[in-house]
Order: C-alpha cells, then structure tokens, then sequence
C-alpha cells in the first residue's frame, strides 16, 4: 500500500510537470528547460544510431541532426527531410553557396526543440512572422542573413537591414534563432553566435567601389508613379500619383500642400498594383516657360463611354498654367487631343515625351488586346502597341495637333499618320536623350517592353521611325526576373556622378537597377547591374517595390518606390540615386534657382473667354468671337447643334479633338 502511494504521488508530480511544462509565462515566454516542438507536442531524444552524424551534415536530413543531435522534434532523418521539403520553395531557393547555408539551417528550424517559442510569437502584433515561415531571428544572425541573401532572395527584403531585423528578428533578450551551438560565439547579442565586425567590413568592401546610393528625400506620396521637371528654371519637381494628383517638390525640399494638378474625380484608378489604370504620364511644352502648356495622360470611363465592348478609355488632354499663379493647373483649359478605348486593365503604356525636336511622342501598349478584340471592336485597336508623334504647335483651334510631314505614313490610307513605330507589347516607360545621338541630329529614344504579349521576359527597344517591333530585333534581351516587369528609367545626364554620364538607368519591379551604356566606336550595347550600397554605408537603402523613375532639371535621376501596392495606400517614398564618391551638391553642379513667372505671353492675359493655342493664337469657347474673343454671338443653336451633332457631345465645341476612337464607329476626322 505504501508503495502504490509513492507511485500514485509520483504519476501526479509528472502529470503537474506535464501540464505546466505546455504552457507559456505571462510574458509568453518558455522556461529554460520547458521545450515544446511546433506543433505542441513535446520533441524527442535521439536514439544513438540517428545521433551518428557527420557534423558538417553531408545532405539536407544530416544538416538538421548536426545542428540539433540530441533532442529534437524531427526523430528521424526522414521526419527531417519532409520538413526542409514542405519549405517555400520560392523563398527557401538560391544558387548562391553562402545563402544557401543560411537557408538550410533556417529550415532545420522546425527540428528545434525550442520551435514552438521560435515561431509562435508571444503577442498578437508578431503574428505575421509565423507567415512568412521564417523563426524568430537573432539580431546579428538576422543582419548576416540580410546581407547575405538580399540579393539572392529578393521576396524577402524589401526593407532595409534595419527594418528587416526589426520586424523578423528578436526584439527582446529571449529565445531566438539559432538555438544551437555555432563557432565564432561572442558577445550577448545572440544565443551562441555574434556577427564579427570583419564580416560587416568585408561585406561593405566588396561593393565599395562599384556602388551607388539612394538617398531618401520624400516620404508619404501615395502610389508615385513619375517625377519630372517643367524647365522653366524654377528646380521644381512635379510629383505623380495615381489616383490622380500632381504634387509640386520645391528645390527648398517642400512638398507644397495645394496639388498642382487635382483630376480625381475624372480619373479611373485600379486599386491594386497589378492595375495600371489610373494618372498615367505627365509632358511639359518645350516653350512652357512662356506659353504654360502642359500634357497629361489618364483612364477613364464616364458615362458616355458606358456602351460598348471597352473597359475605360485611355485620354491624353492639354492643359494651360493659371494666369494667376504658377502652381497651379486652369482647369477651364481642357482641350483632349485623343481618347483611345482599352478592353483590359494591362499593358496601357500611355507616357507623354517631347524630343528635342518639339514633336509630342505618345506611347501606348498593346492593351493585350488579341484579334478577336479587334473584331468585337471593329478595328479601332491600330493605335495599339504604336508610338504616335504628333505635333501640337498648330494655329488650328478646330484639331489640337497636326501630323509631322516625317512620320511613315503620312501620305498612307492604310495607317494612321500619327504612327512613328509599332509593334510594342507592354512599354514600361521609355526615355529620350536631350542630347542628339549622331552628328545627322538623330533622337535616341530607349524603351523597356515586354518581349510578348503574354510574356514574362523583357527586352530594351531603340525606338526608330517606320520600325516594326514585332520583327526588328531588340538592342538587348533582358535576363528574367521572376514575375517583375521591367521599369524603364531616364538616360542620365545630371552632372553629380561622372561614371554615370549617358547611361540608361533602369530596373524592375523588385528594386534590382541597371544601366545600359554604348560602347565607344561602335553600335554595340553593354547591360552592368547597377549596385545599391547597404544601409550602413549610405545611411539609408530602397525598400518597397519600384513604381518609376524621374528626372529634375539638373538632369538628376530619381527613383519612386512603395512598400504596399494599394492606390490610398501612403507608403510612397521619392529616392535620389547618388554617387557615394562625389560630394552630394558639387559646387559645379550648383545653378540658380528662379522664381515661378505668370505667363509673359499676350494671348493669356487677352484672351478672356477662349483658351490660347502653343502658338498663341485665342481659340473662342462657345458662344464667342472675334479675334480675342470678345464679341458675344446673338444667334446661337448651339444647343439644338449639340443634341444632333455625329460628335460626343461632351468634347467642348470650340475644340473638337482630330482623332475620335470609341465603340461606336466614330473614327479620324481629316483636316
């Protein structure tokens, strides 16, 4: 009896122990010796044939059993290598040797002893860590495996180190990974491991001498999607946000609270990233600084378009700078130069470029629109995947543009006239050189675009007159990276970095920039990866995903980028890429900035009740005449006009645009 009383007392202390052992301290924490595998259950002692392993584990079963060869929760070697094949392959893949080893013994996590504690966070705020399958990261660990793998697992880091440890790493003196012995153990930053200060100099001088900076100057835009600069004098910087907002940077570095632009309410944006619609391109008049005219391109689907096959329309309009002040866009000065009908919500291109020939070159993609499309749309998709060149400098008031006796077909009855090349799939913006590319005063012209319809893979056009692009043979073939487009930059003529003079700046998606440069003596092209240098040796890195790219009046390039894809999202931040080499403001670099002037020309401070062309000459609104428009019509059918007139009735009818495309048939109005 007295027996059966110690073992009845003994089954009820381990019972105790048991259930005490299950669960966590207030802090949610475990005890030292409280070990709990992922799923709850308590791990294993190895039996002596499974502990007999290489320490250096020759495959991926042995690796976790070196690292934890007495008590796991992976029992068997065979329990082992499940777990590292359940992993994400997407994330926990690389050829590089040194990442490789950091991610196998990452995956050996779930083997732990102490697993339950890596990976269920204590409070609800680190749920998102148990997400992304990755344990509770040791601060030094956490930054040697940042620095090693960034450029290898690029899903991973979208943040810079210091972010990146903070949200996955350790942010207390608890338990932490790696909670297995490692050589190098110093210091009480991690459990066993330190990451020496050589490994962070070795690290840093490797890139040293071929790295660029970026250099954070805006946080707080929402979805940025281009800067540029009007080239009046003033520095300013127009900032681009989707949703359809155009934002004015002062050289001082403040963002002015007025918009310079506001068409929100006209403009359709996509909610997610994966929809281009929305505020799209942004085009100063090489004369703006004394005619005010500005270009702007964007989607739409206003109830006039409600009938019919199309998606939005895809409109490129004029606008003219207030007489009043400079900041600010008149919004009476609407006149739309060409509407163009979109089926799907992809590859709308739709950027806005002036050459240093004057002429307007429009971009448009191919709105991955197939042959079926073209029939259910009776063939108004031939401004599809074209770049059209038109020229907006005409004394015309009844057409906004007129067509350059240079384009291929301008005498054609088959082609529109407003084409310059064609055969484009998904132009990720395109750039051009303000300076001539031969001695003949050719244009250098440099588009990113996808190589197909529906491919993944990217390649960089030179943009020439008459070519077709579904058969002229890119200057260069981009290597895949994954699912990120391709981003297409500015040709960089600032004058802060001198390695950088006349390269093309690029990238994709997911942050990984490149230059292109023109080898000397000869037509040939060669790509370099263009390195960002860390954190630690810029002060600051690029984080999110790239949206585009800009250029100010110094010929500067800067890079807009955002952590979450959503349109209200306020995550938008404006990078400037500079060169760690040179002084950030050289002194002969430095111009002087002039203040914003109301317009100096004659038409706008005359012409009162009409809107000024590029050349000057006052188009009257309706109901009015005379040569600046001061004389008031007394008979006038204009209503009865509207309401029966072939046009859509709500372009203004002082200013019928040249080219019409809907779903109803109206096509291109000759002159």
């Amino acid at each position: 009896m007295k027996h059966l009383k110690v073992m009845l007392a003994l089954a009820i202390a381990v019972h105790v122990w048991e259930c005490s052992d299950a669960k966590l301290s207030e802090k949610g924490e475990a005890g030292p010796r409280r070990r709990r595998c992922f799923d709850g259950s308590l791990p294993k002692r190895l039996k002596k044939r499974e502990r007999r392993v290489s320490l250096d584990g020759g495959g991926s079963p042995e690796v976790c059993h070196a690292l934890y060869p007495r008590v796991s929760c992976c029992p068997t070697r065979k329990a082992a290598y499940q777990i590292l094949q359940r992993r994400d392959t997407r994330i926990f893949s690389t050829n590089n040797t040194e990442c490789g080893r950091l991610l196998e013994e990452i995956k050996c996590a779930r083997c732990s002893p102490h697993s339950q504690v890596l990976f269920h966070p204590p409070t609800t705020e680190d749920a998102s860590h148990h997400e992304s399958g990755l344990p509770r990261l040791c601060h030094d660990y956490c930054r040697e495996f940042y620095y090693t793998c960034r450029g290898h697992v690029p899903e991973l880091f979208q943040a810079d180190v210091d972010e990146f440890c903070q949200y996955y790493g350790r942010r207390d003196s608890g338990l932490c990974f790696p909670d297995f012995h490692r050589k190098q153990t110093r210091g009480p930053a991690t459990n066993y491991l330190d990451l020496e200060d050589e490994n962070m100099e070795n690290i840093n001088r490797k890139h040293k001498h071929n790295c660029y900076c970026v250099r954070e100057v805006l946080a707080g835009l929402r979805q940025p999607v281009g800067a540029v600069h009007c080239g009046d004098g003033s520095q300013r910087l127009f900032l681009l946000e989707k949703e359809g907002y155009v934002r004015i940077l002062t050289p001082g570095m403040e963002l002015l609270r007025e918009p310079f632009l506001d068409i929100h309410k006209l403009v359709h944006s996509g909610l997610k990233g994966v929809d281009e619609r929305g505020l799209l391109s942004l085009a100063f008049h090489p004369n703006y600084k004394k005619n005010g005219k500005l270009y702007v391109s964007y989607t739409t689907n206003q109830e006039r378009w409600a009938v019919g096959p199309h998606d939005h329309i895809l409109r490129v309009v004029e606008y003219t700078v207030s007489r009043k002040n400079p900041n600010q866009v008149d919004m009476r000065s609407t006149r739309v130069l060409i509407e163009v009908a979109e089926l799907h919500r992809k590859h709308l291109g739709g950027q806005l470029l002036f050459g240093p020939d004057g002429l307007l070159h429009i971009v448009l993609g191919d709105g991955m629109i197939t042959l079926d499309d073209m029939e259910e749309m009776d063939g108004l998709s031939d401004f599809t995947g074209a770049v059209l060149r038109v020229d907006v400098d005409t004394d015309c008031c009844s057409a906004p543009y007129s067509i350059p006796r240079g384009n291929p077909y301008f005498n054609s009855t088959n082609q529109p006239p407003e084409i310059f090349a064609h055969g484009l799939h998904n132009p990720g913006r395109c750039a051009v050189d303000t300076r001539p590319a031969d001695t003949n005063g050719s244009l250098l012209i440099l588009c990113t675009d996808s190589s197909g319809r529906n491919s993944s893979t990217g390649r960089i056009l030179q943009i020439m007159n008459g070519k077709d692009y579904e058969h002229e043979p890119p200057i260069l073939n981009l290597k895949s990276s994954g699912s990120a487009p391709p981003v297409g930059g500015f040709i960089y003529r600032g004058c802060q970095s001198r390695r950088l003079y006349g390269s093309y700046v690029y990238g994709d998606r997911n942050g990984n920039l490149r230059i292109l440069q023109k080898l000397p003596g000869g037509r040939a092209w060669q790509e370099k990866t263009l390195c960002l240098g860390s954190s630690s040796a810029c002060g600051t890195s690029l984080s999110g995903h790239v949206l585009g790219f800009g250029e100010d009046e110094l010929g500067e390039v800067y890079i807009l980028a955002t952590s979450k894809s959503m349109t209200q999202s306020n995550t938008g931040k404006l990078y400037k890429l500079v060169d760690p080499k040179r002084p950030l403001f050289p002194k002969e670099c430095q111009r002087p900035v002039e203040t914003p002037e109301l317009l100096g020309m004659a038409c706008a401070r005359q012409c009162r009740n009409g809107v000024c062309t590029p050349t000057g000459r006052c188009c009257c609104s309706p109901g009015w005449e005379g040569p600046l428009c001061r004389a008031a019509l007394l008979h006038l059918k204009l209503s009865h006009d509207l309401h029966h007139s072939s046009r859509p009735a709500a372009v203004p009818d002082a200013f019928p645009v040249y080219l019409w495309r809907h779903a109803h048939g109206v096509r291109r109005s000759h002159l």
